[in-house]
C-alpha cells in the first residue's frame, strides 16, 4: 500500500491499530502457552511506564545516555549473580541483547573468533544435540561455522558419548540448554563441559527458558541438576529476561565467564570516516525501552518477586503434566525439569495431537505444533498457571471429540514466515 497523502488523526490511527488485533491471540486469558510472558498488570504498568520513559533514546552510544550504560551493567551483573558468575572469585562479564536468538548467535561468534584467535582456525566446527534451538544453524549460517548435530537419546537429553564422537580438532564449541525448548529436559551440562575444558574450547548453556526460572527453582528447594558457572567448563550462558524474566521483548542477555572470554563476542573498528565504532551487537542502534523495561521489572519484582512467580509456574506445570497423563491417548515426552512441556500421541493411540491441536484453536487455545515426533509445546508461566485446569478439562473433551480423526495440514509453527 502507498504512505498515505495526508497523515491520518491520531484517533483514526490509533483505532486502525486496535481493529487489526482482532484476529491476535487473547494471551490475557492464559490460553496463549508461550510467545508472550504475562507476571500480572502491576508488572506490566511498571515496564510499559519504564519504556516511555525512554522512549526515543539510542543505547548506541552510552556516553550520551550514561543512564542506559549503567541499566545495561545492572541487568547483566543480577544475572550474573543468579548464574553464580561471582563465585569464588569468578568475574563473569557480558552485555544485554535483543532476544535469545542473538544472545545465541553471538555465543556462536565468540567461540569462532576465540579458536580464531588463539589456534588460527580457519573452518570451525560447532556441536549441538537436534534438540538444541534452531539459532545455533542460523549462527552457523551467518557467521560460515558449519553445525555438527547429533540425535537426542531416549531420554531426549544431548548424548554425551555421541557428542564427543563427533568433535574433532576443528571444533570451537559444544552447546547444552537447560532446558532444551520442545521437551523441557535439561541437558548433561556438567558432561557437555567437560568435554569443551579438556579441549581448551567453549561450552554454551542455553537457558533462554530456563535462566529466570532454574535459579529460583533451587532456591525453592526443588530438584535442579548442575547448568551454571558453579560447573567447571561452563564459558557462557544465554537467557532470555523477556521470557520468564516478565519483562517486554527485546530483552536477553549473553553472560561470559571472564571478560577474556567475552572479548571475543565485541565488534571493534576504526577505520573508515565517521570515528571509533564499538558494538556488543548485531545490531548498531539499540532500543533503550526494552533495557528500561527489564532493569526496572527486575527491581520491581525481586528475589521475592520471582520466587513467587516460579512457584506458581513450577505447580502448574505439575498440574499439567499430570493432567495430560491422565487423558486417555496422550502422553507427556520426556520428564520435564522447568516448564516447557510437549504432548504426544500414547504408544500405539490412533490421536493425531494436530487434529486435537485443530479443536484446541477453535476454543481460543495457542499452543505450538512442533516436530518429529508430532507433538503440542505448551511453555507455562505465571500468567498460564490460572488456565491449566480448564485447558486439561478441554483437552479431554477434544481428544474424546476428535477421535481416529487426522488432519491433512502437518506444518509445524514455531515461527513461519508470513
Amino acid at each position: 500500500m502507498p504512505l498515505p497523502t495526508s497523515g491520518l488523526p491520531k484517533e483514526e490511527v490509533l483505532a486502525q491499530l486496535g481493529a487489526m488485533r482482532t484476529d491476535d491471540k487473547d494471551w490475557r486469558s492464559g490460553r496463549c502457552f508461550g510467545l508472550v510472558f504475562h507476571a500480572g498488570d502491576d508488572v506490566e504498568d511498571v515496564a510499559r511506564e519504564a519504556s516511555m520513559l525512554y522512549l526515543s533514546e539510542n543505547a548506541l552510544n552510552p556516553l550520551a545516555f550514561p543512564s542506559l550504560g549503567r541499566m545495561q551493567h545492572e541487568v547483566v551483573e543480577i544475572c550474573a549473580d543468579l548464574f553464580h558468575g561471582f563465585d569464588d572469585g569468578r568475574a563473569a562479564a557480558g552485555f544485554m541483547t535483543s532476544g535469545g536468538t542473538e544472545s545465541i548467535l553471538l555465543a556462536v561468534k565468540a567461540a569462532r573468533n576465540r579458536a580464531r584467535a588463539e589456534r588460527g582456525l580457519t573452518e570451525p566446527e560447532i556441536v549441538i544435540a537436534e534438540s538444541a534451538h534452531a539459532a545455533f544453524h542460523k549462527a552457523g549460517d551467518y557467521f560460515g561455522v558449519a553445525v555438527r548435530k547429533i540425535p537426542v537419546g531416549a531420554d531426549w537429553r544431548a548424548d554425551v558419548g555421541a557428542m564427543a564422537a563427533a568433535m574433532t580438532d576443528k571444533t570451537v564449541l559444544v552447546v547444552g540448554s537447560a532446558p532444551q525448548y520442545p521437551q523441557g529436559v535439561i541437558d548433561p551440562i556438567p558432561e557437555l563441559a567437560a568435554l569443551a575444558a579438556e579441549r581448551g574450547i567453549n561450552c554454551h548453556v542455553d537457558a533462554c527458558m530456563g535462566g529466570f526460572v532454574l535459579p529460583f527453582a533451587e532456591r525453592l528447594g526443588r530438584p535442579v541438576p548442575p547448568w551454571d558457572f558453579r560447573v567447571e567448563g561452563v564459558t557462557s550462558i544465554s537467557a532470555d529476561v523477556h521470557k520468564l524474566g516478565y519483562a517486554p521483548k527485546g530483552a536477553s542477555v549473553l553472560v561470559h565467564r571472564s571478560e577474556d572470554l567475552r572479548s571475543h563476542h565485541v565488534f571493534v573498528f576504526d577505520d573508515w570516516l565517521g570515528g571509533f565504532y564499538a558494538s556488543s551487537g548485531m545490531a548498531g542502534s539499540k532500543p533503550a525501552g526494552p533495557i528500561a523495561a527489564a532493569w526496572a521489572v527486575l527491581h520491581y519484582l525481586g528475589e521475592a518477586g520471582y520466587l513467587r512467580l516460579t512457584e506458581i509456574t513450577l505447580d502448574a506445570t505439575r498440574r499439567l503434566v499430570d493432567g495430560v497423563r491422565a487423558v486417555p491417548g496422550l502422553r507427556v515426552l520426556g520428564e520435564p525439569e522447568a516448564q516447557c512441556v510437549a504432548i504426544t500421541a500414547g504408544d500405539g493411540s490412533a490421536v493425531d495431537v494436530f487434529a486435537v491441536m485443530d479443536a484446541l484453536a477453535a476454543r481460543g487455545w495457542q499452543l505450538d505444533r512442533q516436530g518429529p515426533p508430532d507433538s503440542l509445546h505448551a511453555t507455562v508461566s505465571a500468567g498460564t498457571a490460572p488456565a491449566v485446569d480448564d485447558f486439561v478439562a478441554d483437552l479431554r473433551v477434544v481428544v474424546a471429540e476428535v477421535g481416529a480423526h487426522r488432519t491433512d495440514d502437518r506444518s509445524t509453527e514455531y515461527a513461519p514466515l508470513e
